[in-house]
């Protein structure tokens, strides 16, 4: 079903669209929610810790100063995670949306 294209993208699935405008507009506002706590998450975990940096080198996690561990290991984790669950989310949405259930 899906065919293999350039290696910029590696294979396209294409799904039937969506059928009426009041499914598309459901879709859209899940997945701008989606979008928006993602970002706010991204936003705490970047300026949060480089905001209070100084307040918070009282404590350490595993012998290090607990800013520079989020900056090394806490943020990037956070983010790989945010990219994953953007991509497991955004297909289970798509697939509700272009599943050929009647409209509600």
């Amino acid at each position: 079903m899906c065919q293999p294209l350039s290696l910029v993208k590696l294979y396209s699935c294409r799904r039937p669209i969506i059928a009426s405008s009041s499914r598309f507009e459901r879709y859209w506002r899940r997945n701008l929610r989606l979008i928006a706590g993602l970002l706010f998450i991204w936003f705490l975990v970047t300026f949060v810790p480089a905001y209070f940096a100084r307040d918070l080198t009282t404590f350490s996690v595993f012998g290090w100063p607990f800013p520079f561990w989020v900056a090394a290991f806490g943020a990037p984790l956070t983010y790989l995670f945010v990219i994953w669950f953007y991509a497991w989310r955004m297909d289970h949405l798509d697939d509700e949306a272009s599943s050929p259930e009647q409209d509600e």
